[in-house]
């Protein structure tokens, strides 16, 4: 996936770095606005906004196919986010050691959103050897319709599904480093610009510096 960059005013280095920066260190579009004039760039709050909202999610997608290799053993789990005064829910999956394996913002938490999640994170990461929920009737939903398609396809193992709250404390506590990113942005005002800048921000979690992914 190749990312144009036409028609900005600026370098494609300098829109990339403001964009990880503001992503990973959580500060406001305003204290960013004078970090870059520091360093001799001038421009405003506005188009630092614009920017996290146009290229952020397209640096994350790209990403995805680039990742390494992962554990396959999955934690899988979801969080709220509020967008426009509603919550709404991100899914995410971590392997065993911390690895973040893919991330989905749905409107839903239901069967249906469970399922397109897995199959995400299985095109890009392959398939795990077992899967870490707590008791949710949705992601249990999810895995056995996955397991369902697996074996429609011919593949003669399931995906082992394991309902143990407390297995599940890694991806809770990597959880609160979102939230701590998310909390200087004081709130989403669209559904698209929430999935923007979750994205930028799960990619910066997974230890990928997006500036070179571009």
């Amino acid at each position: 996936m190749i990312i144009s960059f036409k028609g900005a005013h600026f370098p494609k280095e300098v829109i990339l770095y403001a964009v990880f920066f503001y992503l990973r260190y959580g500060v406001s579009y305003r204290d960013l606005e004078e970090i870059m004039a520091e360093r001799g760039v001038e421009l405003d709050h506005a188009t630092l906004n614009r920017w996290v909202s146009r290229y952020a999610g397209l640096v994350a997608d790209a990403s995805r196919y680039k990742k390494r290799p992962a554990d396959r053993s999955w934690r899988m789990d979801e969080t709220y986010v509020k967008v426009k005064g509603e919550w709404v829910y991100l899914y995410r999956a971590i392997d065993k050691h911390g690895k973040t394996l893919d991330f989905m913002l749905s409107k839903r938490r239901n069967k249906a959103a469970a399922t397109k999640f897995f199959a995400r994170a299985l095109e890009v990461n392959g398939l795990p050897r077992k899967i870490v929920i707590d008791k949710s009737g949705a992601n249990t939903a999810g895995i056995k319709a996955i397991n369902k398609m697996l074996k429609g396809f011919g593949c003669p193992v399931p995906i082992e599904m394991v309902r143990r709250k407390y297995l599940n404390n890694i991806i809770e506590q990597d959880h609160r480093f979102i939230k701590r990113r998310i909390r200087p942005m004081l709130g989403f005002k669209s559904f698209a610009s929430a999935s923007s800048a979750l994205a930028g921000i799960e990619l910066g979690s997974g230890c990928i510096d997006f500036r070179c992914s571009a």
